[in-house]
C-alpha cells in the first residue's frame, strides 16, 4: 500500500510544468502574450501596444487554454513569434507560430510542432544562416534541439543536448563557446540552476564547475527568457517562483563567462516586470524576449496571467 502511495506521489511530482498546465486549465491561470518597448531591456512599457497582442481566442487549430512563453525574431523582413498553446484537445502543450509586419499587430497561423509530450518555452535562434530551437521537453526526460528544414514550419530533431531534467533551457553563444541554462528541481521547487557549456551546439556538453549557480532559492533560478548582450555584457532573466510560479521577471548582469568561472549580480532592486493589477496581466510575468532594433531602442514579447472570470480572486479584471 506505501509502495502505491510513493509511487503515485513520486509521479506527481516528476512533470511540475505539467501539473502547472492542468492548474491553469481549470481556472487558476490565464496566461497571454504582449509586447514592450524602450530605451533599453530594463526600461521597458506598454506604450503604443494593444496588449495582449495574442490570447487563447486567437488560436482556430486547436482548443487553447492559454498562451505563453513567447520567442520571436526577424527574417526576411518579417517577425516571427513562437510560443506555447496549451491544447485541450490533447492536454498538452504544443509550439505555435505567428507573424508580424511591425511587432505590434500579431497574427496567429498555426501549430508548427507537436510531440506525444509537453512542449513550452520554444528558445528560437539562427546559427550560420540556419534556425534552430531548444523548447522545454521535460516529460521526454531530454534536452531536444530541433532545426527547421522549412522556417517556420517543418522542424526536425538534430540532437539530444542532454539527459535528464531541464526546465525553461537557455541557450546563448559567447566568446567561441554555447552555454546553456536550466532549471533543474525536478519535484517543482523552481529553486536549481545549472549551467552547461560545449565548443560545438551539439556537444558533447559537460556541466560547468561552478554549477548549480543557484541553489534553494526559487526568486532567482528558474530561467524567464532569451540571454541578450547589453552594455558588453550578457543580461540573464530569471522567474520569481515565490510566493507561486509566475509571480515577477528579475534580471541579472553576468560579468564572467568562462569554463571555469561565473559571477553576476542583480541588474536593479526587486522586480524588472511583474503583475500589473488590472487586465491581462494583473496577477503576474514570468518571460521576457528583449530585442535591440536600433540606437536605445528596444522591444520584448512577454507575457502574463490573470483568473478567469468567476475564479477565485478574479474581480473586476
Amino acid at each position: 500500500m506505501l509502495t502505491r502511495v510513493f509511487t503515485r506521489m513520486a509521479h506527481g511530482l516528476q512533470n511540475f510544468r505539467q501539473r502547472d498546465s492542468y492548474a491553469r486549465i481549470a481556472g487558476e491561470h490565464k496566461w497571454s502574450i504582449g509586447m514592450l518597448a524602450g530605451p533599453s531591456p530594463l526600461q521597458l512599457g506598454p506604450a503604443g501596444f494593444a496588449n495582449p497582442v495574442l490570447e487563447a481566442q486567437d488560436v482556430m487549430d486547436c482548443r487553447a487554454a492559454y498562451l505563453a512563453d513567447p520567442f520571436m525574431l526577424k527574417a526576411a523582413g518579417q517577425w516571427h513569434m513562437l510560443f506555447e498553446v496549451l491544447n485541450l484537445d490533447s492536454t498538452k502543450g504544443e509550439i505555435g507560430w505567428a507573424t508580424s509586419e511591425d511587432a505590434k499587430t500579431w497574427t496567429y497561423r498555426q501549430i508548427v510542432l507537436a510531440e506525444s509530450f509537453h512542449l513550452s518555452y520554444p528558445y528560437l535562434f539562427e546559427w550560420n544562416h540556419e534556425f534552430y530551437m531548444i523548447p522545454e521537453s521535460t516529460g521526454a526526460g531530454t534536452l531536444r534541439l530541433y532545426k527547421a528544414f522549412e522556417f517556420p514550419l517543418r522542424w526536425s530533431l538534430v540532437g539530444i543536448l542532454l539527459r535528464g531534467y531541464f526546465a525553461d533551457p537557455s541557450i546563448v553563444h559567447h566568446n567561441g563557446k554555447w552555454w546553456l541554462f536550466a532549471e533543474t528541481a525536478s519535484g517543482g521547487q523552481c529553486d536549481t540552476l545549472r549551467l552547461y557549456w560545449a565548443d560545438d551546439l551539439l556537444g558533447p556538453w559537460q556541466e560547468h564547475p561552478r554549477s548549480p549557480l543557484i541553489a534553494g532559492d526559487s526568486h532567482i533560478a528558474r530561467p524567464a527568457g532569451r540571454i541578450v548582450p547589453v552594455d558588453g555584457c550578457l543580461m540573464r532573466f530569471a522567474q520569481d517562483c515565490y510566493p507561486e510560479y509566475g509571480t515577477a521577471v528579475r534580471a541579472f548582469a553576468i560579468s564572467e563567462l568562462t569554463p571555469t568561472g561565473y559571477a553576476e549580480s542583480a541588474c536593479c532592486q526587486g522586480a524588472l516586470l511583474a503583475g500589473s493589477g488590472v487586465g491581462w496581466n494583473r496577477l503576474g510575468m514570468h518571460h521576457i524576449d528583449a530585442h535591440c532594433i536600433g540606437d536605445q531602442q528596444w522591444i520584448a514579447c512577454v507575457d502574463g496571467f490573470r483568473r478567469i472570470a468567476g475564479a477565485p480572486q478574479e474581480v473586476g479584471a
